[in-house]
């Protein structure tokens, strides 16, 4: 067998990794964005569209495999543990890890934004409110529960709504249980569909780097490099925030939960750089999936803690929710002289711990839940249209952590459940082989 030796095989000089690759890719996305942005608005279009073509292109491969991926996964992992309280028990733990972490993102946000005054000396001008007009509404707990049930799973499947392909995919998993040696060709069959969409992944990915360029450079042909130092302030605030709850938050969940570091951010470096390049979690869940389960986590629990958090567990979101609702209540001080005092920000974040859960299943997420708790505090709608302005770099920051915390969160959930495999986690670290 010639597989093991060519895996040991070092790479050439001119042998770029994945992760080269896609920052190459990103490099030169943005020389190509600033370039852009000087053309003329008619010499620009024509670049526009082959660069949305490409980004596009990617985007829609990357999307076609997620649905099945995340079926055959969660099926294989529930049913594969063949203990129904024990997939139960996974479940509630990751449950309480988000709960806990998207909490804390919500106070660090607090915390950066008041101390950094972002909105401080912002005008609005208050003329936008009718924009919102064709916004969908956020969703109530109740709606919230009940859109967690899938009517068809074709239809779930053709929207990639994760969720309620997780849900319809726990509860087949039960099923394909409960039916003993007749379920076992259907466990069979997940777990060569897991396979394949790996497989398939791998082909994906190698497209990857020209995806991410295309999608970087759209967005800074749009925004331009000069355009953002009126909000660089808030995009500062935002970024710092991001760091400083990564490091300590993320840092002390890392040791706690022994995770080993080095490891690890080798697994969710290519994911992280994805989520960031696009501002897409889609686009990383599948290198997501792959590289948690070279690292270590078993696959019941990838299959299971990834997709669920994608909705319960999106700390770069919360935070970001934090951040920008204040920023506009900052603003509008400045612009109504009405002063939004800690006590206000604290009830609006208990109001954001709950209309966040359900930001997955809004369209245009973390937009509509931010215009809904502006309205709800009697605050301009104007500020949010303003951040719209700079949202795609705002959107890419929050993104990544929202990647880089679920991957962590699948880490934690199997060293708690004792199923994390260091010896697995060594031995990819170790691996210097050539990537695809």
């Amino acid at each position: 067998m010639s597989a093991p030796a060519e895996a040991a095989t070092p790479r050439q000089w001119y042998q770029f990794s994945l992760t080269q690759q896609i920052m190459l890719g990103l490099v030169v996305g943005v020389a190509l964005g600033w370039w852009m942005s000087d053309l003329s608005p008619e010499a620009r279009a024509g670049w526009d569209k082959w660069m949305t073509l490409v980004r596009d292109v990617f985007l829609h491969l990357i999307k076609v495999m997620i649905a099945p991926l995340i079926f055959a996964s969660v099926v294989q992992g529930f049913a594969g543990a063949g203990d129904m309280k024990k997939s139960l028990r996974i479940g509630g733990k990751a449950l309480l890890y988000f709960e806990i972490v998207t909490t804390l993102a919500l106070f660090f946000g607090l915390l950066a934004v008041n101390v950094a005054q972002p909105g401080a000396g912002v005008k609005l001008v208050t003329d936008s409110a009718q924009s919102t007009a064709g916004l969908a509404k956020p969703q109530t707990l109740t709606e919230i529960i009940l859109h967690m049930f899938p009517v068809s799973i074709m239809d779930s499947m053709a929207r990639n709504d994760v969720l309620q392909v997780v849900i319809f995919a726990v509860i087949f998993a039960m099923a394909v249980i409960a039916a003993g040696e007749a379920g076992k060709p259907v466990f069979d069959f997940c777990g060569s569909l897991t396979q394949v969409m790996f497989k398939f992944a791998g082909l994906i990915m190698k497209f990857a780097p020209f995806g991410v360029g295309a999608a970087i450079a759209v967005t800074v042909g749009h925004q331009g490099l000069g355009s953002l130092v009126a909000l660089g302030k808030l995009i500062l605030t935002l970024y710092s925030a991001l760091v400083i709850f990564v490091v300590l938050v993320f840092g002390l969940v890392i040791w706690i939960a022994r995770v080993p570091l080095k490891p690890f951010v080798k697994a969710v470096r290519e994911p992280f750089t994805l989520a960031f390049a696009t501002a897409n979690s889609e686009a990383a869940l599948p290198k997501a999936f792959e590289n948690m389960e070279k690292v270590g986590v078993p696959r019941g629990i990838v299959g299971f803690v990834l997709p669920f958090g994608y909705s319960f567990n999106l700390d770069g979101s919360t935070l970001h929710l934090a951040v920008a609702s204040v920023f506009v209540a900052q603003a509008a001080e400045t612009t109504t002289g009405i002063h939004f005092g800690l006590g206000e920000q604290i009830t609006m974040m208990l109001v954001l711990m709950l209309t966040s859960k359900g930001v997955a299943a809004v369209p245009r997420a973390s937009f509509v839940v931010l215009v809904a708790a502006l309205e709800s505090f009697k605050l301009p709608l104007a500020g949010a249209f303003l951040i719209l302005g700079v949202d795609a770099l705002l959107d890419m920051a929050r993104t990544s952590v929202n990647v880089l915390g679920n991957c962590l969160a699948s880490v934690v959930v199997a060293r708690w459940e004792g199923e994390f495999d260091d010896k697995k986690a060594a031995a990819f670290l170790a691996d210097t082989g050539p990537k695809a």
